[in-house]
């Protein structure tokens, strides 16, 4: 199956790899500048609120930007825009505002990457090239948060001291030795956006409208929301990313009040989480198909009661199991939950105006839960409550999740919707 690949398949995964890798690694840095500025531990997740309030604004316009151009060309560009933001570091930009500048082409960036392989490859390989795809990007994610811990770890700046490089390259501080090496990775990923092959794929642009185009993204969302089964995965969906995003500051946080781990070491547990849903992800790939994806939903409810046991560990040894056994949880039901939206949304919408309202939906929640967590943070809220909160929010939105499944399977054929070609039928 590897070698049927065609060539530029494989530098589109690359280039994807290293924007990801440098994306996550400069989440890591961007958090120790806020410390050396002595900023207040509520503004650190305000950085994946900046980074994330692109993905929401430019829903609906990014998908037709994207196909008015080659694929290449517009990764090429929306990473440089990447470069730009982690420059402006140097500048003494606020941290905020420079992040926010990296979501913004991280944002624009998003539906190039996947476009490009419907366009490159025939339907046959689709599958197989997103599961490429989402594999190299929670790998990037693993990687990534490690290399950020390692770039602001002093073993790197002692590293750059004895190189002699710190003269050389006139580096001021820990954090800037780490910025310049991510800089370095979102070049090179420039660099392979430029080797991407064109495909001649011409679009037919809906409009170019602004208002138009939202009317339409917003028909889109109402569709999908209403549709019995989309509005159960959906859900999950969002509430996973969400969550997620929230659960990578809260482990900081609870690992450095909880463990006295500081926060190079701390990030090397948000690797483990992320272990733990890769594992999961397999588990499901292999246990769970697209019928029976809606009998993991439980799973959920017990992912959130395990959560507040992070309270009860007291050594890095018990809260690595925790957070493995966390992550496995998390993959093994959002994968196939991912799995059946992209399904209904392919059935009631098209696959990219689905892909366009999924990621809205879950990054608006990133904001929503991130904003909360920093305003608990604010009134100096402690890790192990914020931990407990957290679970039993999870836990308790699942199980309301649980409920309105049950309610519409009995009024609807629901099993009979999953794996139907096409739908016309939109229930309220």
């Amino acid at each position: 199956m590897l070698g049927k690949m065609k060539k530029g398949f494989y530098t589109i995964i690359f280039a994807q790899f290293l924007s990801s890798l440098a994306d996550n690694a400069l989440l890591i840095a961007a958090i120790a500048i806020l410390t050396e500025l002595l900023a207040p531990s509520w503004m650190s997740p305000l950085l994946k609120l900046f980074f994330t309030v692109s993905y929401v604004i430019l829903a609906p316009f990014v998908g037709p930007f994207s196909d008015s151009f080659e694929k290449g060309k517009v990764m090429f560009l929306t990473n440089n825009i990447k470069v730009l933001g982690c420059i402006l570091f140097f500048f003494n930009v606020h941290p905020l505002l420079a992040y926010a500048v990296v979501g913004f082409g991280a944002a624009s960036y998003a539906p190039a990457k996947y476009g490009i392989l419907t366009e490159l490859l025939p339907p046959d390989k689709l599958v197989f090239a997103n599961g490429w795809l989402e594999s190299t990007t929670v790998v990037s994610i693993l990687l990534g948060t490690l290399l950020g811990g390692f770039l602001i770890s002093d073993f790197f700046i002692n590293l750059i001291n004895d190189s002699g490089l710190k003269a050389t390259l006139q580096i001021n501080s820990k954090s800037e030795a780490g910025l310049m090496v991510i800089v370095f990775i979102y070049a090179l990923a420039a660099f392979f956006n430029l080797l991407i092959p064109k495909t001649g794929a011409v679009y037919s642009i809906y409009s170019k409208n602004p208002i138009t185009l939202t009317k339409r993204f917003y028909e889109s969302n109402k569709i999908l929301w209403n549709d019995k089964v989309g509005q159960i995965s959906l859900a999950v969906t969002t509430l996973f990313w969400g969550a997620g995003a929230t659960l990578q500051f809260i482990v900081l946080q609870w690992a450095q009040e909880q463990l006295n781990m500081t926060l190079d070491k701390a990030a090397m547990l948000q690797g483990i989480v992320a272990l733990g849903i890769i594992a999961g992800s397999i588990l499901a790939g292999r246990l769970v198909n697209l019928r029976s994806s809606i009998k993991v939903l439980p799973v959920g409810v017990f992912m959130g009661l395990v959560v507040p046991l992070m309270t009860l560990a007291s050594n890095i040894g018990t809260a690595s199991i925790l957070l493995i056994i966390i992550g496995t949880l998390a993959g093994f039901f959002v994968v196939p939950m991912n799995a059946l939206l992209q399904h209904r949304g392919y059935v009631t919408l098209s696959a990219g105006q689905s892909i366009a309202v999924q990621n809205f939906n879950e990054n608006s929640n990133v904001l929503v839960m991130l904003s909360v967590y920093a305003f608990l943070l604010f009134f100096e809220m402690s890790a192990n409550t914020v931990v407990t909160l957290f679970g039993i929010f999870v836990a308790v939105t699942m199980a309301l999740v649980i409920a309105k499944y049950r309610r519409n399977k009995s009024t609807i054929e629901f099993d009979s919707l999953i794996g139907d070609k096409r739908s016309s039928v939109y229930q309220k």
